[in-house]
């Protein structure tokens, strides 16, 4: 009975001992650092983020009589338009440049900016019905708004490549400065895109301020006038603005005027890089609870 008794005792005794063993927990702990950020996440779904991109695309000219020539034209008649009123009517000064340059050059970068902001800003309201069916990391929609607006972009520097024959500008080597120019307009359309965007989706007017803010911003940058307009006392904060920076970048890659980029420019970008990193974190932080606000 004793042995009966004791082998049993260790048949009850050995399983609990393996229950215990191999019990493990799984802890979710919210992620720290650059993690938080989601750029993994916007990694692996690279594929969907080139679907989107491409469906902003076709989106922007569905239905319209001049389809993907709206490409051209848009940026040529604003050319013509900023031209006649203030280059020949107003008269307002262009640093030694022919104003249709002067005028294209600025259109060049701010046309790529303010539709970059206008579709990451209502990247999420738009895409509602998606959003709430299906998962994936919501960051994709503004990334692809901003991004889709390149074509534009690609677009107008052919013609820009035209006015330069035109006016026989010879090719500088200053002008691979341009890529990385754009890179800094996509990254600042990007950082007000993803604020906006986290706005809107607690507060609906801020879809009706975004026009009035782009149109801000314009009169605040040297798109119709030069930046030796701007008054001396003013000139310092109106430099950090990045988009003075950038189209400044641009009339002195592609004509030379001005003076290259210094301390003023390189701090523009810093704060280009901070409102990109602080947009995303609030931006992750919002979207766990966009369809129940929504």
């Amino acid at each position: 009975m004793s042995q009966i008794s004791r082998v049993t005792t260790e048949h009850n005794r050995n399983p609990m001992e393996t229950i215990q063993t191999d019990k493990s927990w799984t802890v979710i702990q919210p992620s720290k650092g650059w993690a938080s950020l989601g750029l993994i996440d916007v990694w692996e779904y690279r594929e969907l983020l080139v679907f989107l991109i491409w469906r902003e695309i076709q989106g922007a000219y569905r239905q319209t009589a001049l389809g993907l020539s709206w490409l051209f034209v848009r940026p040529l008649l604003n050319m013509l338009l900023l031209t006649f009123v203030f280059g020949y009517i107003v008269g307002i000064p262009s640093d030694e440049i022919p104003y249709p340059l002067f005028a294209l050059s600025a259109l060049l970068p701010w046309g790529y900016f303010s539709n970059a902001v206008i579709r990451a800003s209502r990247s999420l309201v738009d895409n509602l019905q998606v959003i709430s069916k299906v998962y994936f990391p919501r960051m994709v929609i503004p990334i692809a708004g901003a991004v889709s607006g390149l074509v534009d972009f690609a677009a107008a520097f052919l013609i820009i490549g035209v006015a330069l024959i035109i006016y026989r500008i010879p090719l500088r080597i200053e002008m691979l400065w341009t890529p990385f120019l754009v890179i800094v307009a996509g990254a600042y359309a990007l950082a007000v895109g993803l604020w906006l965007a986290t706005l809107s989706v607690r507060y609906r007017d801020v879809s009706f301020a975004v026009n009035f803010l782009i149109q801000a911003l314009m009169y605040l940058s040297p798109v119709i006038y030069p930046v030796s307009q701007v008054p001396e006392p003013l000139r310092l904060i109106y430099l950090l603005n990045p988009m003075t920076s950038v189209i400044q970048g641009f009339r002195w890659a592609l004509f030379g005027s001005g003076d290259p980029p210094s301390w003023i420019f390189w701090g523009a970008v810093g704060l280009v890089f901070l409102a990109l990193v602080s947009g995303a974190y609030i931006f992750r932080r919002t979207e766990r609870n966009v369809v129940d606000i929504l």
